[in-house]
This record gives C-alpha cells, sequence and structure tokens, in this order.
C-alpha cells in the first residue's frame, strides 16, 4: 500500500533526523587525520585556524593562509575543500580536490558528500568509481546523496547492493522511503534490521503518524526499548496533527523530559486546535519563552477575529515585539476599526518597514487612500526605507482613488531606489497607469517588463477592455496564449468585457466556451453578467434571457448582477416586459437598490404607464429606499475635483456648464454629419487616448 505524507512531518524527517545521521557519516573516520595530525604537531594550529576561517565565512583569509603554508598535510586540503563546500564555493573545493597531491579516504567521503549536496550526481559517481578503496562512510555518503536529489529508486538499488551496511545506511534508506510515502518497503526494510536505534524507531513513529496510521504509530511507540525525548516529541507531534489533542496532552504530561520543542509544539498544537486559553496558561509555564509562539499565539487570535482579545493580552503580558503590534493592528484593519489601528500605529515606539506597509495597506483596502498616501509620505521623510511592498500598495491605492500624478511620482521613486525589476511592482505601475486611463504608459510599462505572470497580462487586457479599446484587448488576450502564462477567471472578465464594448458577440460566445472546455474555468458570476451585457447591449435580449435559463439549468444561482446586466440592455431597447421580470428579481436579492426602483420607474413612464410608475415610487418610499446621489471626481494640477448630483456649489460651476453645453452642440453637428455607428468608433478611439 502506497501512502502519502503531509510535508510538514515530512520536512522535519528531512531537516532534523537526516542532518544528525549525514554528520556522523563525516565523523567516522576523522581518527586518521587525528593521527596524521599528531606526526606533524607543527600543523594543527594552522589546520584549526583554516577550520576557523571557514566555519565564520572567510573564504579569502583561509586561502589566503592556505597559500602561505610552506607545508600541507591530507588535513589541511581536506580542511579547505571541505569549508569550500559549506560555504557555497562548489567549483573551488573541486578544482582544489584535482589538484590534491595525494588523496585519503576521508577526502574521498568529503568530496562525495560535497558533490552530492550541490546536485552533480555524476560527479559523485564518477569520485565513487576512481576510489582505491571505499569504506562505510563512502557508501553511506552515496546513498545519502541518491536520496538527497530525490532518486529514492536508485537509492535503494544502491542499498541493496551495499557490502556495508551499519544503522546509519538503514535508517537513510527507510527515512528516505518514508518520505516519500513508501510505507510498505520501509517498513519491510524495518523489520529486516537486525540492530535498530532510536532514530530507527522515531522515523517510522513520524511517517506513520504522518499518513494517519496513528494506531500503528503508537503500537511502534509502546514496544521501543528505550526513549528519547526526540521519540517523545515525534509521538506527540503525531497526534497534534491528527486532531488527537487530548492523546498528545497526556503523552505531554507523562514525558520524563521536555525540550524546548516539546514545550513548543504543543502550545503550537493547543494554538491550532483553538484551545487558546490552554495554550497562553502553558506559554506562561514554559521554561524558555518564545517569542515566535507567543506571536504565533495571538496570530491565531486575530485569524479567528478575536482582535480585542489579543490586544488585551498585549497590553497585559510584557511578551510582545513590533511582529505581535502588527499583527493586531492588521486585526483591526480586517475588522474596519481604522481609527483604533492608526492610534496603535502611532503609540509605537519601535517600527519597522513591515508595519508602516501593512498600515499604509490597511488604509488603501479601507478606503482611506488619501491617508495611506500622506503615511507614505510621511515614510520617506522619517521612516524606514519603502521596499517593493510599500510601492505596490502606495501605486494599488494610486489605481483606485484614481491619481495619476501621485502614481507618476511614485513610479519615478520606484525606479530611484531600484525596483523597477520587481514583476509585483511592474504589475502595480501598469494597473495604475491603465485604471487611470493612460493607457500609452501602461502599456510601455508592460512591454518594459523582462517577464510577465498572469498578473501583468490581466492588467494591459482589463486595461484595454476598461477604455473602450476592445479589439487590442484580445490582440494582447492572443499574445498571451501563446506563451507559458496560463489565463485564470480574471483574465476571461477582461477578454469577455473587451467583446461586449468592441460588439464581438460571437467571439464572446467563442471565449466563453473556449474558458471552459479548453481552459477548464468554472464560469463565474462576472463571466455570466459580461455575456448577458454582450447578448443586451446589441438588442439580444431574447437569446440573454435563454442563456439564463440555461445557467439556471445549469444549477448556477443567477446573481442580482447579471439581472442588473439584463435590465440595463431592457431600458436601452425599451423591453418592458423581460425588464419588469429582471427588476424584480433584482429586488428579491437587493429590496434596497435604489437604482432599480428608478430604472423601472422611468421604464414604465417612458411606454405610458404612469400609474406603474407611481406604484413603483410609492413602493420604494415604503421600504425607506433613498436614493444615493452620483458622485464623480476629477485631478487638475494635483488637486482633485468632487462633484455630486445637483450640487452646484463648485466654484467654476458655470464655466463647466457652459463647457458642456458647447460640447453637447458640437457633438450635435457631428451626429448630423455621420451615422451613430461612426460616433461610437470615434467614442471608443477617444477612451484610449
Amino acid at each position: 500500500m502506497f501512502f502519502i505524507c503531509r510535508p510538514t512531518l515530512a520536512l522535519r524527517l528531512t531537516h532534523v533526523l537526516f542532518p544528525k545521521l549525514i554528520g556522523c557519516l563525516t565523523t567516522q573516520k576523522f581518527f586518521s587525520q587525528t593521527h596524521t595530525a599528531t606526526i606533524l604537531p607543527n600543523l594543527k594550529p594552522l589546520n584549526s585556524k583554516i577550520t576557523c576561517y571557514m566555519r565564520n565565512g572567510l573564504t579569502e583569509e583561509a586561502h589566503k593562509l592556505f597559500d602561505d603554508m610552506s607545508y600541507r598535510n591530507c588535513v589541511t586540503w581536506n580542511t579547505m575543500i571541505r569549508g569550500y563546500f559549506e560555504n557555497g564555493k562548489f567549483h573551488k573545493a573541486v578544482n582544489l580536490f584535482e589538484k590534491m597531491p595525494e588523496c585519503d579516504i576521508f577526502s574521498y567521503n568529503t568530496v562525495i558528500a560535497g558533490l552530492m549536496q550541490y546536485g552533480d550526481v555524476n560527479g559523485a559517481r564518477k569520485v565513487f568509481h576512481g576510489m582505491p578503496c571505499r569504506d562505510v562512510v563512502t557508501w553511506n555518503s552515496m546513498l545519502s546523496g541518491y536520496i538527497r536529489n530525490g532518486m529514492i529508486d536508485e537509492a535503494v538499488k544502491f542499498f541493496d547492493q551495499m557490502p556495508l551496511k551499519n544503522v546509519i545506511s538503514w535508517n537513510l534508506v527507510i527515512g528516505g522511503l518514508v518520505n516519500c510515502g513508501n510505507f510498505d518497503l520501509a517498513e519491510k526494510y524495518f523489520e529486516q534490521m537486525s540492530t535498530r536505534d532510536v532514530v530507527s524507531w522515531t522515523i517510522m513513529i513520524s511517517g506513520l503518524a504522518s499518513a494517519g496510521r496513528v494506531v500503528e504509530a503508537c503500537k511502534l511507540f509502546e514496544a521501543m526499548p528505550t526513549r528519547d525525548t526526540r521519540a517523545w516529541n515525534a509521538m506527540m507531534i503525531g497526534y497534534i496533527e491528527n486532531g488527537y489533542i487530548q492523546d498528545a496532552e497526556v503523552l505531554f504530561q507523562k514525558m520524563p523530559e521536555k525540550d524546548f520543542e516539546s514545550w513548543n509544539r504543543f502550545v503550537i498544537g493547543l494554538v491550532r486546535n483553538w484551545k487558546m486559553k490552554d495554550a497562553i496558561r502553558l506559554f506562561m509555564e514554559m521554561p524558555q519563552k518564545c517569542q515566535r509562539t507567543w506571536n504565533l499565539i495571538l496570530l491565531e487570535l486575530v485569524r479567528n477575529s478575536l482582535i480585542k482579545e489579543a490586544h488585551a493580552f498585549l497590553e497585559k503580558f510584557p511578551y510582545s515585539d513590533v511582529v505581535s503590534w502588527t499583527n493586531v493592528i492588521v486585526g483591526y484593519f480586517e475588522i474596519g476599526e481604522v481609527a483604533t489601528a492608526v492610534k496603535l500605529f502611532a503609540l509605537m515606539s519601535t517600527t519597522d518597514t513591515t508595519l508602516w506597509n501593512a498600515t499604509i495597506f490597511g488604509l488603501g483596502e479601507n478606503d482611506h487612500g488619501e491617508e495611506g498616501l500622506r503615511l507614505y509620505m510621511r515614510m520617506k521623510e522619517s521612516g524606514p526605507a519603502p521596499d517593493k511592498a510599500t510601492f505596490t500598495s502606495v501605486l494599488t491605492i494610486c489605481s483606485n482613488l484614481p491619481s495619476l500624478q501621485f502614481g507618476k511620482q511614485t513610479h519615478a521613486h520606484v525606479v530611484k531606489s531600484g525596483f523597477n525589476c520587481s514583476i509585483a511592482v511592474c504589475n502595480a505601475m501598469t494597473t495604475m497607469y491603465a485604471r487611470c486611463g493612460n493607457m500609452q504608459s501602461a502599456l510601455l510599462e508592460f512591454s518594459s517588463m523582462s517577464s510577465h505572470d498572469v498578473i501583468s497580462w490581466n492588467s494591459i487586457i482589463c486595461g484595454f477592455a476598461h477604455h473602450g479599446n476592445g479589439i487590442r484587448a484580445l490582440e494582447m488576450f492572443e499574445g498571451m496564449i501563446l506563451t507559458d502564462v496560463r489565463p485564470n477567471s480574471i483574465t476571461f472578465v477582461g477578454v469577455l468585457s473587451a467583446c461586449s464594448h468592441a460588439g464581438l458577440v460571437d467571439q464572446g460566445k467563442y471565449y466563453f466556451d473556449f474558458m471552459k472546455s479548453k481552459c477548464c474555468i468554472q464560469p463565474a458570476s462576472e463571466h455570466y453578467t459580461c455575456v448577458v451585457d454582450l447578448l443586451g447591449r446589441y438588442g439580444l435580449i431574447d437569446e440573454a434571457m435563454h442563456f439564463l435559463d440555461r445557467m439556471t439549468a445549469d444549477g448556477v444561482e443567477v446573481p442580482a448582477s447579471v439581472w442588473g446586466a439584463l435590465l440595463g440592455a431592457c431600458r436601452n431597447y425599451k423591453n418592458i416586459e423581460i425588464g419588469k421580470i429582471a427588476g424584480e428579481r433584482i429586488l428579491d436579492l437587493e429590496p434596497y437598490n435604489s437604482g432599480v426602483y428608478l430604472i423601472l420607474a422611468e421604464m414604465y413612464v417612458d411606454c405610458g404607464k404612469k400609474q406603474d410608475a407611481e406604484r413603483m415610487w410609492a413602493r420604494m418610499k415604503e421600504k425607506g429606499v433613498k436614493k444615493q446621489p452620483g458622485c464623480s471626481w476629477i485631478e487638475i494640477k494635483n488637486c482633485g475635483h468632487i462633484f455630486l448630483s445637483g450640487d452646484s456649489s463648485h466654484p467654476e460651476f458655470s464655466r463647466i456648464c457652459c463647457t458642456l453645453d458647447l460640447m453637447h452642440l458640437e457633438m450635435g453637428k457631428k451626429f448630423s454629419k455621420s451615422n451613430s455607428f461612426s460616433i461610437i468608433a470615434n467614442t471608443s478611439s477617444f477612451g484610449c487616448l
């Protein structure tokens, strides 16, 4: 039977148990070096100094000392080679090995382990086959290398051919099999072991528990002749990760000795099983307090919307740092308490870039973009240096406001700071220019990017679609599908919207089917809305209604947005019957949508049904629904101008009205000289400038 390990415990095997096994490989034959060092005691201080340099990453100093030595022994060469490997100087280690006047078995073993660590399996094989003699460390180094590089089948074959095996060999192959989920063979080898150590048992217990076979893991644990703290921890973690928190607690209480891992993992287990009071109580009992564990407790409280409780714990217990407060501030933003979040930020005596970024982002997400931009200006003046997350948040705020001038200034700061190569920042800049209507700059930024992801393509496709240039949006999409980047649901919102703007009915139907059949993307309400809008925009009301019937037959509930698209089409083409159906469906879902009442009343008036219109107005009044005034704004010379429907308080109101009258007059003249289709084309082109 084949089982798949969950990654948490599998990684633990790799990062906790395996390094201890591999560490044994490089120390078993160290006595030969010690013997050599006793023959030449004058080299011991120099060799020790090289070791010290290498451990501290001072490879140049070690190399200089090595070059200055008048005489070197095998220990000297081996120390240099091992140090190069440990410091990532792969090629220097290999070159030095090739220059060695005389190699001992430790030299070969060091190079094999180093080559395997850097993925040069063929190079390790070459060294292995060229060895005059081999010991068990040599064989184990090769075995460990195959496992490290994911070649488990090769490792098993190699293990079966090994003339020399020790308990480390068995543990390596069993651990490798457990790590890739092959428990049948792992159990077979475990049963064949003549001698097992604590690591052998612990590997099997962790592996079985990670596969959900907790009962079998428990039986092995009970059968262990001796147990160390790692074995107890492995069984306890197995219980926790399979949801047996009470069994884990019993085991934790029985443990003869608890190390930091025991306390830490059990507290984290309590947190993830929503036993917050127990987790906090146990944290207070921990002999060594861990700031990361405390922050995890607070984070879990925040994730469960217990923001005020997390804040109270921070105020009460002195285990907080900037990460703790950042999590709480983020939590307040998530529940919409912007004032509290900003107040906490202002009270912070110690800040970092992440805290500033979280606050700027939180302000933007809660419709306080102007405050977010002001905070960004403060950050530039007196805070830490902005990073790519800062610029991404600021550019996103500029997109949402929209504020083209501030976006341009931020773009300049991005280039100056050297973050214009970050794909996330470039995507944010493309989106900012597109949403602010500057498609020329958006396309220039997109074209200058060295690589694109799906967000990059979505930004430029949706930008062209939003500004009426549907043909160009579809051209960009056709370019996208020629790359390795797969479109997602947002991509097709842009594509279908582009078809709607360009009047490409057949193409819209084709891309909708293409999305489902070729890209295996389940349509969402936004896609249905685009198709209904496409059909309705060009008078295909009945076909749009049939499309909704098919949507219902497929078991998809028609949302208010789709009915809204149909209502808009009925309004334009004065289809009162279907419009009434669409409007009533919206009001069933959104009874306080003032716009629907007004549209239906208007349609009734236009077709002479004044009494129905009056009933709609009375119904609106009875429900207490009030019309929200229309709002628009424009930015001129870094100054925003806001206009509300029916409000004439703007100081330039008279001049604006005069200009609008001239525009209407000019449009009327053009209309008399050309047909309506040419006006639509001119308007679309104008939208892309």
